[in-house]
């Protein structure tokens, strides 16, 4: 047995100064006779990646995925082609911190909004992100909105949302006395967040894991090697250059269909369609006079939650967002100011002191969808395509809200998708 261990001793000595060998991996197969023991050794090549992990993409669900994995992992990196976080859907929303209440029972929205609600409020208590847990109201402005009204309440309790009040008109009244409403749903877990500081935290988070973050750099193509993928990049000098990946997580938001394409998954029911959502804000002093979100009855389908009133951490106040689905995919922010009259009487309805010129266009933003106009409300699409035959590619598309509100709890289901505990 001292022969046995002075072979094995002098392997590993060779090993440790030899760096050639660290990148192979040795396989021990001992043959036992009446007299000796025979040790053949088979030498495997390891591939190994630049990367351990690759976030495609730095908007507030990548940044949160780069925060939660870089956790556990010490060679992660996130890739985003703007020079800077968070520059397409994630800062051109209402940063509403929802409560879970709209989405169908068991899908990926509700649970993850519900938990993620959660997460976001400790969060933000943790690391002082501003926030305000305003709370909201639904509001039924007729007859037949009141019916919707209780259907929403049952959809919530399915969803675990059990604190919503329903208050009669003079609880209304009391609560915010300038609006109209017959009958409302209040909840008091919604609010409003500081959405960039949100992002600025979990980027600093990232960083101070370890985390490599690479702005200015954007994703051309994607390719299966043996143990991983070559990711190819296009810098901001329009150099080319690639590094190779073991796992690869695509958060691309806008483009994350594009990204799927890259690397050979192509698939009609993952195509985005970009549907832009413009706001008014409401002028001084009358932006005043709402201290809560106030929403109407949501749209059929959900394809929006209504022209609502979102009240933001500097004391604004705007209407929005509408719903338009582009003819094509193009990053149109050009505002409508032929849109006021509609906008106007949307809000009139139950902001009644509201008048024409009290609004003035504010801001427009671009919502991913997957589901086309008039379909059923589709479901987020967070998959490993191990199926499809990309194993450790992860895909995250239609990313849509409440994905800011859910940032935290779907970047612990990646990581259960990365530790195959989902």
């Amino acid at each position: 047995m001292s022969h046995l261990k002075s072979v094995f001793h002098q392997f590993f000595i060779t090993c440790k100064y030899n760096i050639d060998l660290l990148i192979y991996q040795p396989v021990f197969l001992i043959f036992l006779t009446d007299e000796n023991i025979a040790i053949l050794f088979i030498i495997r090549r390891i591939e190994i990646m630049d990367a351990e992990i690759t976030i495609i993409g730095a908007g507030v669900v990548g940044l949160a995925i780069a925060e939660k994995v870089s956790e556990e992992y010490s060679n992660v990196f996130l890739i985003e082609k703007h020079p800077s976080f968070g520059q397409e859907t994630s800062s051109r929303n209402s940063e509403v911190i929802h409560a879970g209440i709209y989405y169908t029972k068991d899908s990926l929205k509700a649970r993850l909004c519900v938990e993620g609600k959660r997460l976001l409020y400790d969060y933000c208590k943790k690391y002082d992100v501003p926030f305000n847990n305003c709370g909201k109201l639904i509001v039924a402005t007729s007859e037949n909105e009141i019916s919707v009204i209780e259907g929403i309440r049952q959809t919530a309790i399915k969803n675990g949302v059990d604190d919503l009040v329903v208050l009669e008109k003079y609880q209304i009244a009391e609560m915010e006395p300038n609006i109209f409403a017959l009958k409302a749903l209040f909840s008091p877990s919604t609010g409003i967040i500081d959405s960039h500081s949100l992002m600025k935290q979990y980027e600093t988070n990232s960083i101070n894991n370890g985390c490599q973050i690479v702005y200015g750099s954007e994703v051309t193509g994607i390719k299966r090697i043996k143990n991983g993928y070559e990711v190819s990049l296009l810098d901001a000098d329009k150099s080319k250059y690639s590094f190779t990946s073991g796992i690869v997580i695509n958060s691309a938001g806008l483009t994350s269909d594009k990204v799927s394409e890259m690397v050979g998954i192509i698939d009609e029911n993952l195509k985005i369609l970009f549907c832009k959502g413009e706001y008014f804000r409401i002028n001084p002093p009358k932006n005043r006079l709402v201290k809560r979100l106030i929403y109407p009855v949501p749209h059929p389908n959900m394809e929006g939650i209504g022209v609502h009133v979102t009240i933001d951490m500097g004391g604004g106040v705007k209407l929005g967002p509408d719903v338009k689905y582009l003819e094509s995919n193009v990053y149109d922010y050009k505002l409508t100011a032929s849109k006021q009259e509609a906008f106007y009487k949307s809000a009139k309805k139950f902001l009644p002191f509201l008048e024409y010129e009290d609004i003035a266009p504010e801001m427009a933003g671009i919502r991913p969808k997957i589901q086309k106009p008039g379909e059923p409300l589709r479901d987020y699409y967070i998959m490993e395509e191990s199926n499809r035959g990309f194993p450790d590619f992860i895909n995250l598309i239609g990313m849509e809200s409440p994905a800011l509100t859910s940032s935290i709890a779907i970047a612990k289901y990646v990581n259960g998708l990365i530790n195959n505990t989902i």
